[in-house]
């Protein structure tokens, strides 16, 4: 049974957002199916709920639109915790993969021609090293550390808990595609982000444990509905490039932008969460990135970004893309909250009752 509060914690003074809690491991169940958006995401949806034949799509969305993104989603999904009432065994089948393919070409196809050619991989670090400072007027961690309200921060929780909830999973897949000092210093930093053998370390297990002090439902995949379409993309990224050997160079970039630009952030929205009182548990979560993530910096720069240029140079074009896509989507998810906090209201969608 479904809770319902009003007003929620996600939402401004005087809104109505729907909650629940769950008192259980986040990833202990699947999520169930969300509502769709669109045409896309509707077939995409209805195959899998009823068990039939991916659905025969010609006409696309918006590559950033809910649509083509939950559509997206949803398929990539199927690689990680599934949806409950749907057979593991549609994570391989041959029409669902060949239309995730017909998405994922105008998504990636979007980000190219978005994110023009530049300068080489260490020219995109110092343009990362600078943008870190975080500009006032786009920097989400900064709006939340100087002025930012509990809801704001529950609702910018809410959106992050798709990818928290499995960090570093996402990440996972270009281990088998890397070799020597590149693999080597990958799998270290993964080890770290699952906890170094305690259960109770494991990244993903920290962020569960920030969401409950935030009074947030902790459950994997809960906050689908809610997340929009710029918060979606962010995610599909990381699994656009994971899931695609071809795109193992621009996996590393987008984990290099994600190290590089973690310490201040993290350090920002530690401070926010001890400004407007929140719980030990969620200052922790932060806390332990800007810790951690300062030593990680170093070691993606010089060990892994390092050691895959040096064992293939021809990837350093993709490097850079992958750097510069991250910022790019990371920036119109900024744009997508701080836009609707200025006029006091909620960037969540309205998630739709379940009971």
């Amino acid at each position: 049974m479904v809770r319902h509060q009003s007003p929620a914690p996600c939402d401004p003074p005087g809104g109505g957002y729907e909650v629940t809690r769950a008192q259980q491991e986040s990833r202990l169940h699947s999520p169930a199916l969300p509502s769709p958006r669109g045409e896309l995401s509707d077939g995409v949806i209805n195959a899998l709920s009823t068990g039939t034949a991916a659905p025969s799509l010609t006409r696309f969305a918006d590559p950033y639109g809910d649509d083509l993104q939950l559509a997206l989603y949803v398929l990539y999904e199927l690689h990680y915790q599934g949806f409950d009432g749907v057979a593991d065994d549609r994570e391989w089948d041959p029409e669902l993969l060949a239309l995730r393919r017909s998405l994922e070409q105008p998504f990636l196809t979007a980000l190219r021609a978005d994110t023009p050619a530049s300068a080489g991989a260490e020219a995109a670090f110092a343009c990362l090293l600078v943008d870190s400072l975080g500009c006032p007027d786009t920097s989400v961690s900064r709006y939340l550390q100087q002025e930012g309200e509990p809801w704001q921060l529950r609702g910018y929780a809410a959106v992050r808990s798709l990818y928290h909830l499995k960090e570093a999973d996402p990440h996972a897949w270009v281990i088998p595609r890397l070799h020597g000092q590149a693999k080597a210093a990958m799998a270290a930093i993964e080890f770290d982000e699952f906890g170094a053998g305690r259960a109770d370390e494991v990244h993903a297990r920290l962020y569960a444990d920030l969401m409950a002090d935030l009074a947030l439902e902790t459950a994997y995949g809960h906050y689908l509905d809610a997340t929009p379409a710029e918060g979606l993309a962010t995610v599909n990224l990381m699994s656009l490039f994971g899931l695609h050997r071809a795109l193992r160079g621009a996996l590393v970039g987008h984990f290099a932008a994600v190290e590089v630009t973690s310490p201040p952030g993290s350090r920002r929205l530690a401070e926010a969460l001890r400004r407007t009182g929140a719980g030990p548990a969620a200052q922790r979560f932060y806390d332990e990135h800007v810790e951690a993530d300062a030593v990680h910096e170093q070691v993606v720069r010089r060990d892994v970004v390092g050691g895959l240029l040096a064992a293939e140079p021809a990837l350093e074009p993709d490097v850079v893309f992958g750097i510069r896509a991250t910022g790019f989507l990371e920036d119109r998810l900024g744009a997508r909250l701080l836009g609707a906090w200025r006029q006091r209201r909620s960037a969540l969608r309205a998630q739709p009752r379940r009971h």
